[in-house]
């Protein structure tokens, strides 16, 4: 059967007319799809798209607590990783494997001495709350003794050259305070050695240098 041109014409007419009709109750349908509910389901609706809501914010929340928390410990962190190095440095100072710099004094002795009489001198700064003492260029440490007879004193070996200069860091007032006291070290030392000559200057800031010694235990472990 052979199609007229208008019977074509006819056939695409209606095929256009269907598919806009389609087109329309579909979207009548889209539009009505709130309206065709009932008040219960607008409820039940309402309600999902709250609870959700809510537990969107509540995720929200979660997230900002733990920006904070975690920041926080960062903060904690590196103030921690800062006090810990201020901690073992001040260790390290104590023990002389740095230098240490601070309030304290100066002791010059003038005149032949002999080694024990410097140890007296030594063992009362540390008394006295010295927090570093060397003596000339050398740190004292354990192990690090003056020792000999007058006019020849020595240190590690190494004789000391008159004056020798004693460097203390601590209290300046008390460190002086308690060398010169009436009946201390230094009464005792002129009452001995009269041609010996002690002088005590208390200074805003000295200087003590770091060992060169080793100075790992031997026999002692350290035990936490």
């Amino acid at each position: 059967m052979r199609r007229t041109p208008a019977r074509i014409a006819l056939t695409l007419v209606l095929f256009l007319l269907g598919f806009l009709v389609v087109a329309q109750l579909n979207a009548q349908n889209a539009d009505q799809g709130l309206s065709a509910l009932s008040v219960s389901e607008l409820t039940e609706l309402v309600a999902n798209v709250t609870t959700r809501n809510n537990q969107l914010r509540e995720e929200i929340a979660t997230l900002d607590r733990q920006h904070e928390s975690i920041q926080a410990a960062v903060n904690r962190g590196d103030t921690s990783v800062g006090q810990i190095r201020a901690d073992l440095d001040r260790i390290l100072g104590w023990s002389g494997v740095l230098p240490v710099s601070g309030p304290g004094v100066v002791v010059t002795v003038k005149g032949p001495i002999p080694g024990e009489e410097i140890e007296l001198l030594m063992n009362e700064l540390r008394n006295a709350g010295a927090e570093a003492t060397a003596i000339g260029d050398s740190r004292i440490v354990p192990g690090v003794v003056a020792t000999g007879p007058e006019g020849a004193v020595v240190l590690r070996g190494v004789p000391l050259a008159d004056p020798i200069v004693i460097t203390a860091v601590g209290n300046p007032q008390v460190l002086a305070g308690s060398l010169s006291r009436a009946g201390g070290p230094i009464a005792q030392l002129n009452a001995r050695f009269p041609g010996v000559d002690v002088q005590v200057v208390t200074r805003d800031l000295v200087r003590v240098p770091a060992t060169d010694r080793d100075l790992t235990p031997t026999l002692g472990k350290p035990r936490l």
